[in-house]
């Protein structure tokens, strides 16, 4: 054949031999040069089969073509080929500019290809081996049926030829056969706890394979579905307590399920034993030592290490729960079970104090239960406490960590049962801490059970008390601590000694106010009751026919009704009781007039916020001509504006003229510039400026009280002999002595340790502000009706302490009975409560053995409760 016929052959055949060779080439002579692919030898039949006629083959586009061609037709191929390369050539490099722009595209599509290759080889697996499986199921069913037609074939042929042997035989053969379902369970059981365990898998790989999906193809979506599933799971973790240990437990029995179907594959036991083994591997992993086949021997495997990685996840469970719970009761988060407990809010510096006087006055029951809730770590708390050098006197104190603002913080700590709730105001800005006060009382009006006991409410302005016993109503009590302070400074200022004595009656170590009722003094004169108390100092009467009213120092005509209530000062409120009237000589009247109230020169050293509202007592308690000087770091110019904001108006003081000096109490020099030894009453305030520490205020009183005494000394002439103390004349202590006998100081002391150093010294009659404040908080914390008696004692009208000479009630020498002594103080409308001998260093409060007589002296002292004068 030509090349002209060759070519247009070739040409014409060009659409169906890119694929196949044609039917010439299969032909050739030279077909022996390629290697033969299939055996020469037939696999089914030697006979051959004839050769399919021609078809021509039509593929639409261009193609690559198969490179087979007959050796005569090469060189017109190849020139072919060159063009067909040419064409290529020149298309590829048209392509070249897009070929960055598809990368991009080319890369994911591979991503993508390859990920749906992944699952169809896993889905092809699948198949197969469920197929294989189904395969076999379905030959063991078609042995097993050609299996039952041989047995009955066997059995007609031995019941022809009554053979009994060969009975028996087909009888344990047909046994046999029996053991062919239940190998067929076996097998499906197997498979089926295979597949149980791999659908997990499946569902991670499918999970993430969507998620990548929608990942390429929303490129707007934020979270992907695994993000989503891992929320969903965390939010049942930490919305269900009991979710981790449930979800160990189902855990638990899924793998025993699952090892006991596997186990029911590979032996011969029933499912029963099956699932006890796999609960002792799982429980025990050294148990599956014994297994002895291949497959028995990956299960139990596979079991124990399921087993361990359960308890261990179980262990990881309950030493977390043991140890979140030792961390809760280490840091205070604990529940508190208890009930008539006291329950403080709050941390000061007037904590200690207050702790002490609840554990002496629990000491009478036993001891009792205090609770405090602060926002502080327990441990500090209880390392705070624990350095306080007091006897808590069998008394146990609690300590939470948690927010009074917080209604589960207060429950936590059983608000709703405690007889009394305590809260303190907290050191630094006063309207801070009156602020935070408020908000505790609104969130305790908020518990939704109630309030079986009072709030004691401790505030540092008294412009803010009217609010909060507005927000809590009957169940608050108030004590404003400036105030209480600025009135006991006030009163002792007035009458020197006055301090001791209301350190006696306000703490629970000496005497104190209770109030209680007794049935058999109904119908009695508060006369005769006055001196029916061996143990105990009647004061006033709480009336029941007006509303439970406390009337200090009642007239001697008032009879006790059916409901009243007693006021005494006793040690305890189990020491007194009522006794028979003793006999008591009539008291004769001791007419002597007091002389009227002269004007006296008092000195305020420092500034206080509420120094607006002492003024205004100081007018009332003072005589008309008094003068009050004012000595501050504060400019004079800016310390009327202060008053007039604070309330005060100076054009309504009546008593009282101020007189401003401006200087610095711990600078000499401004100290020298004062008259000095003029003033009747010197007053040592902590300054506003450093009240926050009471370290640095008391520092500060301390070195004023030292250097207007030195003053003072030198410029008093010296008294040749010193009375008071075992301090040597000329010593700088006892100048200071002869100098305070001359002039009362007295000084705001916040921290109890510098108490120490002024009653040392003697040449201060001090207050103890914070040990004072606390004091009270304690009184009206165990009885709400003495916030009532207080409240009149410290107001500038009503009833108050005194110090009376002992010449208004008996003459020099006379020998009188305590009962006698109080019968004369009747006579002025006044109750003796104590007394100080003139060699005495302390005042006796509620002295025993009131009917024995002894000798008085006009130098003595008496304690009585009397009208403001």
């Amino acid at each position: 054949m030509s090349v002209d016929s060759d070519a247009g052959t070739a040409s014409a055949s060009s659409s169906r031999d890119w694929y196949f060779p044609s039917p010439p080439f299969l032909h050739h002579q030279n077909i022996s040069n390629y290697p033969r692919r299939f055996p020469e030898t037939p696999r089914f039949s030697p006979v051959p089969e004839p050769s399919p006629p021609q078809r021509a083959f039509h593929h639409a586009g261009l193609r690559r073509r198969v490179g087979f061609a007959r050796r005569s037709d090469q060189p017109l191929r190849t020139d072919r080929r060159d063009d067909a390369i040419s064409v290529r050539k020149s298309e590829n490099s048209g392509e070249r500019a897009s070929a960055p722009k598809k990368a991009i595209g080319f890369l994911g599509q591979g991503l993508e290809f390859r990920a749906r290759w992944k699952m169809a080889v896993t889905v092809a697996v699948l198949i197969t081996v469920f197929s294989s499986l189904l395969y076999q199921n379905f030959s063991l069913h078609n042995q097993v049926n050609a299996l039952q037609e041989h047995i009955s074939e066997l059995e007609t042929s031995l019941l022809a030829c009554n053979l009994s042997e060969s009975i028996d035989s087909i009888n344990s053969f047909a046994g046999d056969t029996d053991d062919l379902p239940s190998k067929s369970l076996k097998r499906l059981a197997l498979f089926v706890s295979v597949t149980l365990l791999s659908i997990p898998i499946f569902a991670f790989k499918f999970i993430d394979y969507v998620s990548k999906q929608r990942s390429s193809e929303n490129i707007s979506e934020e979270v992907s579905l695994n993000k989503q599933l891992a929320y969903q799971v965390d939010v049942f973790l930490s919305v269900h307590p009991y979710a981790k240990p449930l979800g160990l437990l189902v855990a638990t029995l899924l793998l025993i399920c699952l090892g006991g179907l596997a186990l029911f594959g590979v032996k011969d036991d029933n499912l029963a034993e099956c699932l006890w083994l796999s609960w002792t591997y799982v429980a025990d992993s050294g148990n599956h030592a014994n297994s002895e086949q291949i497959g028995e021997r990956l299960v139990s495997v596979s079991i124990s290490f399921g087993g361990m990685l359960i308890f261990a996840m179980m262990l990881g469970l309950v030493s977390d729960a043991i140890s979140e719970k030792f961390d809760s009761l280490r840091k205070g988060r604990s529940e508190v079970v208890e009930q008539n407990h006291t329950l403080i809010l709050g941390w000061s510096d007037k904590l200690g104090s207050l702790l002490n006087q609840l554990a002496i006055a629990n000491e009478s029951l036993g001891g009792g239960m205090v609770v405090v809730m602060v926002e502080r770590d327990k441990e500090e708390m209880e390392l705070d406490i624990a350095k306080m050098e007091f006897d808590f006197k069998g008394t146990s104190v609690i300590c939470r960590s948690g927010s009074p603002l917080i209604l589960a913080d207060l429950k936590k700590v059983s608000v709703s049962k405690a007889r009394a709730i305590v809260i303190l105001a907290e050191d630094g800005n006063a309207d801070q801490s009156d602020a935070r006060a408020l908000r505790t009382v609104l969130s305790l009006t908020g518990v939704k059970e109630g309030l079986r006991g009072h709030i004691v409410v401790e505030l540092s302005d008294l412009d803010n008390e009217v609010l909060v016993k507005l927000v809590g109503g009957d169940l608050v009590e108030t004590v404003v601590a400036h105030d209480v302070i600025g009135r006991l400074m006030i009163q002792c200022a007035r009458q020197p000694g006055l301090a001791q004595i209301w350190e006696d009656i306000l703490g629970f170590e000496n005497c104190e106010f209770y109030i209680k009722r007794w049935p058999q003094l109904d119908g009695m004169h508060f006369e005769d009751a006055l001196i029916s108390f061996p143990d105990a100092i009647p004061c006033g009467v709480k009336v029941a026919s007006l509303g439970g009213k406390i009337i200090l120092n009642p007239e001697d005509s008032y009879v006790l009704e059916e409901g009243d209530e007693v006021l005494v000062i006793a040690e305890d409120d189990d020491t007194y009781a009522p006794a028979a009237l003793p006999m008591v000589k009539e008291a004769s009247f001791i007419h002597i007039t007091r002389p009227s109230r002269k004007p006296q020169k008092i000195l305020l050293c420092g500034w206080r916020r509420d120094i607006d509202d002492m003024i205004v007592v100081l007018d009332a308690f003072l005589a008309h001509g008094s003068e009050l000087w004012m000595f501050n770091e504060v400019a004079e110019n800016e310390r009327e504006k202060k008053l007039i904001d604070g309330g005060l108006d100076i054009s309504r003081l009546e008593n009282i003229t101020l007189v401003n000096r401006e200087g610095n109490a711990v600078i000499r020099r401004h100290l020298e510039s004062l008259p000095l030894e003029s003033f009747d009453s010197i007053l040592i305030l902590a300054d506003e400026s450093v009240e926050d520490s009471a370290i640095q205020a008391d520092s500060r009183s301390l070195a004023t009280l030292l250097l207007i005494r030195d003053i003072q000394a030198k410029r008093m002439p010296m008294v040749t002999q010193v009375h008071r103390g075992s301090f040597s004349q000329g010593s700088w202590i006892g100048e200071m002595q002869q100098a305070s006998d001359k002039s009362v100081i007295i000084s705001e002391i916040l921290d109890p340790r510098t108490k120490n150093l002024l009653a040392m010294s003697k040449i201060s009659d001090y207050v103890l502000s914070n040990e004072l404040v606390s004091m009270a908080l304690a009184m009206v914390a165990e009885d709400r009706q003495i916030n009532n008696v207080l409240e009149e004692l410290f107001a500038e009208e009503g009833n108050e302490l005194q110090i009376r000479q002992a010449d208004l009630y008996l003459r020099e020498g006379e020998e009188l009975s305590f009962y006698e002594v109080n019968l004369r103080a009747r006579q002025r409308r006044e109750i003796v409560i104590g007394y100080r001998l003139a060699n005495a260093e302390r005042a006796v409060i509620n002295p025993p053995s009131k009917s024995n007589r002894q000798r008085w002296s006009v130098k003595d002292v008496f304690v009585v409760i009397a009208e403001k004068e």
